[in-house]
C-alpha cells in the first residue's frame, strides 16, 4: 500500500508526481523511423572511427532508422568563435532533431580524442528551455589501434550521463582496428562485428522504448519543485513591481516631477 503523504513531511505532496503505464503511453506521431545522430572523432582520411561509424549507419538503416552522420571537418575549437557559426547551429540542430545518438571515438593516450569531445563541449546541457540532449537514448562505441581497451567508452558513458542521455547497457570496443576493415572501408566478419549489430540493435530497440516518452521520463520531482519556486518569485516580483508603479505619483508617470 503506498505510504501516506503525512508520512513524507519533507516532500511537497502538489509537485509529487506519481508514475504510472497511462502516462507512458506513446503519442499518436509516434510511427516514424527513428531518428538517430551518428558524432565520430577523427580527421584522418582513414579514420577507422568514421568508417565505425558508417558501418553502424548501414546497420541502423537495415533496422529502418532515419540516420545523420556529423561531419566534424571545420567544427571550430569551443569559445573561439560564436555559437551561431553554422558548423555550431548544425551539430545543434541535428542534436536536437534526433531520438538517439551513436558516439564513436578512438581512444588516444587513454582517453577520448579532442575532436570528438570538442563536438560534445558544443551541445550545451541547455538552451533556454530546451536541453539539445536530454530524455535521448546513447550508444557508445569505441576503436584502439593496439589490444582491446574500455577507457574510452567508459568515459563516453560518463559524458552521457552528464549530458541527461538514456544510455543503453552494451556496448563495442574494437581493438586493432586497423585489421578489422577491408580496402573498401567495410568492416569484415568477426566477433568485433557481431558486437556492433548487438549495439545497434539495442539502441533501436530502447529508442522506440523511450522516444515520445522522453520528456515524461526524465521529469524530475525536484526540477518541478523549482521551477514552482522560480515562478512564485517572479510572481510576486511583478506584484510588488506593480504596487510600486501604483504608488507613483501621477506627475512621476508624465514626466513633469
Amino acid at each position: 500500500m503506498p505510504v501516506p503523504i503525512q508520512d513524507l513531511p519533507h516532500i511537497a505532496a502538489d509537485m509529487l508526481d506519481t508514475p504510472s503505464l497511462a502516462k507512458l503511453a506513446l503519442p499518436a506521431d509516434a510511427g516514424h523511423p527513428p531518428r538517430i545522430l551518428i558524432l565520430y572523432g577523427s580527421l584522418r582520411p582513414q579514420s577507422f572511427s568514421r568508417k565505425l561509424a558508417l558501418e553502424a549507419e548501414r546497420i541502423l538503416r537495415q533496422f529502418g532508422a532515419e540516420t545523420r552522420v556529423f561531419d566534424p571537418h571545420e567544427l571550430p575549437l569551443l569559445d573561439s568563435v560564436p555559437a551561431s557559426h553554422p558548423k555550431v547551429q548544425e551539430l545543434r540542430a541535428l542534436s536536437l532533431w534526433s531520438e538517439g545518438q551513436v558516439w564513436v571515438s578512438p581512444e588516444r593516450h587513454g582517453a577520448v580524442t579532442g575532436v570528438f569531445k570538442n563536438q560534445i563541449d558544443w551541445l550545451p546541457l541547455e538552451d533556454g528551455s530546451v536541453r539539445p540532449t536530454q530524455g535521448r537514448t546513447l550508444a557508445v562505441m569505441q576503436v584502439s589501434g593496439g589490444s582491446q581497451s574500455f577507457n574510452v567508452v567508459n568515459a563516453l558513458r560518463v559524458l552521457g550521463r552528464w549530458m541527461r542521455m538514456v544510455t543503453i547497457p552494451n556496448q563495442s570496443s574494437v581493438a586493432k582496428a586497423w585489421q578489422e576493415f577491408d580496402d573498401d572501408g567495410r568492416m569484415k566478419p568477426s566477433p568485433f562485428y557481431d558486437r556492433v549489430v548487438d549495439v545497434m540493435e539495442e539502441l533501436f530497440k530502447f529508442t522506440l522504448l523511450v522516444r515520445g516518452r522522453s520528456d515524461y521520463l526524465v521529469d524530475r520531482y525536484s526540477e518541478r519543485k523549482g521551477a514552482a519556486a522560480a515562478h512564485a518569485l517572479a510572481a510576486a516580483a511583478e506584484v510588488l513591481e506593480s504596487a510600486a508603479t501604483a504608488r507613483k505619483p501621477a506627475c512621476c508617470s508624465s514626466g513633469t516631477c
